[in-house]
């Protein structure tokens, strides 16, 4: 992934930022694209949005070092600008290979690009947030397809944007809240099954 050069974000990258996260997470954190910070420092969500995500992730009894975190993209845009629709076409199969090779029980889409990567282009966040959704991926290691659930939410971006009163950051809190419980039953079952 590091040497990629299939779409035109690579002239202008810095570097490649494929993700971070354990082998074993539970839990995948679906983002947009890498920012100015992450570009810079190769990680995800290590700006802004990074340090907001941590505060709401800690808030609902979420641990960071023990989630996967990944973008749509794995290249900056320019100017930080939201991912082109060919952008993260050429990038899909990167992140269908991360999803299956994680194999995690909850992936949670942070915004409207990693929306339309899961559900397709069209939907509306504020529709389809605040419940879980089935999410089907081909597996890339020819087992057929894989089901997960999928729990879509706003960006932490969208929540600095509105402040901290605003709907985005009170409807990201609830949305790590049930991600929490869906991981915490999850592990219940596998342990007792």
């Amino acid at each position: 992934m590091s040497g990629c050069v299939a779409c035109d974000l690579s002239e202008s990258r810095i570097r490649v930022v494929p993700g971070v996260g354990p082998p074993a997470a539970r839990v995948l954190l679906v983002g947009e694209a890498p920012g100015r910070e992450e570009d810079r420092g190769g990680l995800p969500f290590v700006g802004r949005s990074g340090r907001l995500l941590d505060e709401l992730l800690a808030a609902a009894g979420l641990v960071r070092s023990e989630l996967a975190v990944v973008n749509t993209v794995k290249c900056r845009p320019p100017g930080n600008r939201t991912p082109r629709r060919r952008e993260a076409a050429t990038c899909r199969g990167w992140l269908d290979a991360q999803v299956s090779v994680l194999d995690p029980a909850v992936v949670v889409t942070l915004g409207g690009s990693a929306l339309a990567w899961a559900l397709g282009p069209g939907r509306r966040l504020g529709a389809e947030r605040g419940r879980v959704h089935r999410l089907t991926l081909a597996s890339t290691s020819g087992g057929g397809e894989r089901t997960y659930d999928l729990v879509p939410t706003y960006h932490p971006a969208a929540a600095l944007r509105f402040g901290p009163a605003g709907e985005p950051r009170a409807a990201l809190a609830a949305d790590l809240e049930l991600v929490a419980r869906l991981a915490a039953t999850q592990r219940a079952a596998r342990a007792s099954g």
